[in-house]
Parts: C-alpha cells; structure tokens; sequence
C-alpha cells in the first residue's frame, strides 16, 4: 500500500487560527526546514471544516486542516515509498510528528498550538488499490497493529475502522494513556 495520510489532533483549548501558519510555511520552505523538496502554501480556510492551510511539497503535503470540526496536522503522502507496508506508516506518522513538534516550537504558536500524541487518523489515500471495504481492512489492519504495539504497546490503545465505502479507508487510534508526540517521531 502506498499514499499514507496520517492527521494528527490538536489538543483541546489548542486552536490558533490556522493562517498563523502562512508565513511559518514560507519560512519552512526557504530553509529546508523538513529535509524535504517543499514547493508552496496554499490557503484553503474559506473553506469550511476544509484543508485550512496547506504546505506543497514533492513527496508530501502538510496541511494545519479542521477537516471533520477538528483542528489537525494532516500528512499526506503523495509519492510512492520503497519498504514493506509497516515501513511507510511509520515513516509517515513520524514524519507528521516530527511537523507536529516543530510548528509547536515556532514563535508565533508557542503556547497557543498543542498536538496530542495519543490519537491519530490513518488513511490509504488511494480508492483504487484501497477500497475502503471488509478485505482490504482485514489486509492493512496487521500492520496496523503492529506498528502501533511497537509505539503505544499491545493493548495499550484501541483502532477502529470509520468511514462509508465511498470514503478513504481510514482508521482511528486512540491510545488509552496520553502519548508523548516524542513515540510517534520516533516511529
């Protein structure tokens, strides 16, 4: 599986208004801030519970979005990625983590933009080969698990399918114990 989305929540009493992050992005792009290609910013909020702001990059796009009413940083793949399934959800969760702890250190956020390591939206942006349907859950849901047993501990958290078969296939995780976003970057 390929095209990872990983969201990522801020934490209640959390929510700036997401053009702060206009110029944060800006400033990112001109200083390789992420060890990535990053290309442009693109401001969506006028769209409701939309993208927000959207950071473009070649492998990936980083969005500070309110898709769903909640305020989030969502990851998403666009490139394809070399290494088994597990491989690429880590690589994108700590990648998301990693933006997570980095747009929270940034001056014009400092104390008003706080993440949650103890939740995160998974989904395979791709309805082609991911049909969001019994047989291709069953299939993910191994390494799912896995990755998340590696992170949060066996048992430690719970993950469930949502979503219509139209949707994404997506899951939700949700530890039972806070988690530092340090567990997630280090996926």
């Amino acid at each position: 599986m390929q095209h990872f989305r990983v969201k990522l929540f801020a934490r209640p009493g959390h929510h700036p208004d997401p053009g702060a992050a206009i110029p944060i992005f800006h400033r990112w792009i001109q200083e390789n801030a992420l060890g990535e290609m990053l290309i442009d910013v693109a401001d969506y909020r006028h769209v409701p519970e939309g993208p927000g702001v959207v950071l473009v990059g070649h492998d990936a796009f980083y969005s500070l979005d309110s898709a769903g009413g909640r305020l989030g940083l969502l990851y998403n793949r666009r490139t394809e990625m070399n290494g088994t399934t597990g491989d690429k959800l880590r690589s994108a969760l700590s990648a998301a983590a990693k933006a997570c702890l980095k747009l929270e250190q940034e001056p014009e956020l400092e104390g008003k933009l706080r993440f949650g390591g103890d939740e995160c939206e998974i989904s395979v942006n791709d309805r082609l080969l991911a049909p969001n349907n019994d047989a291709t859950w069953e299939g993910l849901k191994p390494d799912l698990a896995r990755v998340l047993d590696s992170l949060w501990g066996a048992g430690a958290y719970e993950l469930r399918r949502t979503g219509e078969a139209r949707e994404l296939l997506t899951a939700i995780a949700k530890a039972s114990d806070e988690q530092a976003l340090g567990k997630l970057v280090r996926a």
